[in-house]
């Protein structure tokens, strides 16, 4: 029986409310007053639930779809304004005890270059990271007892966050590891992570333990039930996804807007960020050998139409996009939802201090964006967006509930905004290419005067003339 505050993974994901959510729509897909009437909800900007979403996502009318990606853009701006947050993943390890057939990091796998870095590994990486302008890492690592325990990520966060290098550190440190014990989630919180991350991958408990046939991720309810213990053990920011492509993408859709439901009913507040990658090509695996992959479905249109309902349906919520993506597909998500991404990644252990040689592959999968990091700011400032490297709600202990507060309240302006410009500022002096500087000081100047409180225009202004001079990391 479905019941959002339950705790098992099959109660608040339950396969029966969904196949009935997705009869429903099917049923209403050409109802326009219904449609009507959920588009005017969504406009209210307090979400709609994952049946309405469904509906949605079902309707095939062109008009309505314009009319979902125009809602979805004024959603976004509403409250994220045009910052783009900027990160990089830093892949620690790809050793891994699970069977996962859609990643190449999967055990049977013996052919991929196996890979761990030590400490000073971690600091040359980091160091290369920070010499482009990065503020904000996602540690990534396969899942190993061994080789990757709890004390091996903890050992790697403090090296990261104790590195001073260049007028500056790596400010927030975000981690995406395998489920495991509300007690390490404990220990994570205590080492000063911000978001921790999961991707589902599935909802679908029969696709999800034919994906998973070996190794502890086969456990679904595990898996699924594992924010429930990470924010039981304090950590407040959360970020969920799916891998789309893998099983059917109505479904996954209505799943993970129940995921989210269910945070906040719990909770008080749901995930902190939803991220939306695409089954990619990799070491030993094939998109098109899914159903519903890249070759079997989810095509740019479907993606982008996916994208902006999840945006109409957890308007507070982040949304990010890796370098999976194109250039082309990135840009046209901006505009529907999306309001963070990663710039020059690497999906390889290793590989920013020092180019990985061809036959030492460990990446976990392609990228289909290879621009540098300068080259994303700039393409982001051409289309009028301002690249924000901003931490500063994270080390304010604006987290959970406060930073959704925050969000709903409208005071992104005089606080998001503002944080983003002195962060782009500290971006343009220390690491950019003349030409990027120059059309960044003028996208500063700009939106200083969008800034809507006089008083905090005034003392951002000032803050962004102290950066000139040599100072570093204010905010608000």
């Amino acid at each position: 029986m479905y019941n959002p505050k339950s705790r098992k993974a099959e109660e608040f994901i339950c396969h029966d409310e969904i196949l009935e959510s997705l009869k429903y729509a099917d049923e209403n897909k050409d109802n326009r007053e219904l449609i009507r009437q959920i588009l005017d909800k969504a406009a209210l900007r307090k979400g709609i639930t994952h049946r309405e979403a469904s509906v949605l996502l079902s309707c095939e009318d062109q008009e309505t779809t314009e009319k979902i990606y125009a809602l979805a853009e004024q959603l976004k701006k509403d409250f994220y304004g045009n910052r783009i947050v900027m990160f990089a993943p830093l892949y620690l390890s790809n050793y891994c005890v699970n069977g996962c057939v859609y990643c190449p990091y999967h055990l049977q796998n013996k052919h991929i270059a196996r890979k761990k870095l030590n400490q000073d590994d971690v600091r040359r990486e980091v160091i290369a990271l920070q010499d482009m302008g990065h503020k904000r890492l996602a540690l990534e690592a396969g899942e190993d007892p061994v080789n990757n325990p709890i004390e091996y990520i903890l050992e790697c966060i403090k090296t990261v966050y104790s590195i001073n290098h260049k007028n500056g550190a790596i400010r927030r440190v975000n981690v995406n590891i395998a489920a495991t014990t509300e007690e390490e989630y404990r220990m994570l919180k205590e080492a000063g992570i911000g978001t921790y991350i999961l991707f589902q991958e599935t909802y679908h408990k029969e696709s999800y333990e034919k994906l998973h046939p070996t190794g502890p991720k086969h456990n679904y309810a595990w898996h699924t039930e594992a924010m429930d213990r990470a924010m039981d053990a304090g950590i407040d920011d959360v970020g969920l996804g799916v891998l789309f492509g893998l099983d059917m993408y109505r479904y996954e859709l209505a799943g993970l807007l129940m995921h989210a439901e269910h945070l906040e009913a719990v909770h008080g507040v749901g995930p902190h960020t939803i991220s939306v990658p695409r089954v990619r090509p990799a070491d030993d695996v094939d998109p098109a050998d899914f159903d519903g992959g890249v070759e079997g479905g989810i095509t740019d249109d479907l993606f982008a139409k996916i994208i902006a309902i999840i945006r109409i349906a957890v308007p507070y919520t982040g949304m990010i996009m890796s370098t999976r993506e194109s250039q082309a597909m990135r840009a046209r998500a901006l505009h529907l939802g999306i309001s963070q991404i990663s710039g020059a990644s690497k999906t390889s252990v290793g590989g920013y201090d020092e180019p990985e040689a061809e036959e030492d592959n460990s990446a976990q999968f392609e990228v289909d964006d290879n621009r540098t990091l300068d080259e994303v700011v700039r393409w982001l400032m051409d289309m009028d967006y301002i690249p924000s490297f901003c931490t500063a709600c994270y080390r304010e202990g604006r987290t959970g509930d406060r930073f959704m507060s925050l969000c709903k309240s409208g005071q992104i302006l005089n606080c998001c905004h503002p944080n983003a410009l002195m962060t782009l500022k500290e971006y343009l002096v220390d690491y950019a290419s003349p030409k990027t500087r120059e059309i960044g000081e003028a996208l500063i100047a700009k939106e200083l005067n969008n800034i809507p409180k006089d008083k905090v225009r005034q003392i951002a202004s000032d803050y962004i003339k102290e950066i000139e001079h040599g100072k570093r990391d204010f905010r608000f």
